[in-house]
């Protein structure tokens, strides 16, 4: 499908922009790039090079996940870093907003997920190879101006925003959920000083190319806050009976421990681990179980969805074994 099919307008601004880049260069086609799930993402061909275009939707504002701009700027603060990610090469801020950036070639498969035929050795590689690019995450200055960061997540406030999505998940859906939730509120930890956050950091948002990280994609949630709110989630997706019935058994990837090791780099260990990994997995489980009551109820109609109980139970049931 193209986009000059779909957004006229859209499509002339941006093959107009990419011909500046490359003058006297065919542009291409721009082609809908599966797998983009906020916005519209393209690809486009401008000569020899590729480029993938994320563009605010026409008739919607450009908020939260639509908030293209925002993306483009953390990748802007990023170029250049130990974080690898793809170079922004045209932002236009006019209404639809959309930005341009470099076409990254690899794969993004998360291993106890995704079908796929990745080798069981090079999953593993990967996953301790994203642990140290997390870490090398963390490590960037906050205060860059370029950032323009939002106030800091804590745990608190995490824990409060899922808290009203768990909620809001009737509770036929959700056995023990409360009692999660409680156990959580009981024991929010103190908070440590706050880094920049992918907010959905996993293999399925890096771009491999054989056991070498080439980038970190999919930025429409990055925030300010605990570093510990990004491990817990990453390391949700380390062994796949987190996810009856979904997940596939993939020997040999690493453990928890063993990537919070190479997180760590020979560092102290991180305070209060065990609060974030539950609170990871009643993310996951909030997550789930509104996506399968907005199919139930017709909003989003998905089949597939009804594979998801078993997974949201266990999410829940094994949070509420990890905070006691």
């Amino acid at each position: 499908m193209s986009m000059a099919t779909e957004v006229p307008e859209l499509a002339a601004r941006v093959r107009d922009r990419l011909a500046r880049h490359h003058p006297g260069a065919v542009i291409g086609e721009l082609e809908v790039l599966p797998g983009g799930h906020s916005g519209l993402t393209y690809e486009v061909a401008a000569g020899d090079a590729r480029y993938v275009v994320k563009a605010v939707p026409p008739g919607q504002r450009p908020v939260g996940r639509n908030d293209v701009l925002r993306q483009a700027r953390v990748l802007g603060a990023l170029a250049g870093s130990a974080v690898p990610v793809p170079g922004v090469v045209a932002v236009d801020e006019t209404q639809p907003a959309w930005f341009a950036m470099d076409f990254a070639d690899g794969e993004a498969v998360e291993p106890v997920l995704d079908d796929h035929e990745v080798p069981a050795a090079t999953a593993r590689a990967r996953m301790l190879e994203i642990a140290s690019v997390l870490r090398r995450l963390h490590g960037t200055d906050v205060h860059t101006p370029a950032l323009d960061a939002p106030a800091p997540l804590d745990a608190a406030g995490e824990l409060e925003r899922w808290s009203r999505t768990l909620r809001a998940v009737p509770l036929e859906l959700r056995p023990g959920g409360e009692e999660l939730l409680v156990r959580l509120a009981d024991g929010v930890p103190s908070g440590l000083p706050p880094v920049l956050l992918h907010g959905d950091f996993r293999l399925g948002n890096v771009l491999c190319a054989g056991e070498r990280a080439v980038a970190v994609v999919d930025w429409e949630i990055w925030s300010v806050g605990d570093p510990r709110i990004d491990l817990g989630w990453f390391l949700l997706f380390a062994d796949h009976r987190n996810f009856p019935q979904l997940g596939q058994a993939v020997p040999g990837l690493p453990g928890e421990a063993e990537l919070l090791d190479a997180y760590g780099d020979g560092g102290p260990a991180l305070p209060a681990m065990d609060w974030f990994r539950a609170l990871g997995r009643m993310k996951m489980a909030a997550i789930m179980g509104h996506n399968l009551r907005r199919h139930r109820e017709g909003k989003h109609h998905d089949p597939d969805q009804e594979r998801l109980p078993p997974t949201i139970a266990a999410m829940i049931r094994t949070a509420r074994d990890i905070v006691g």
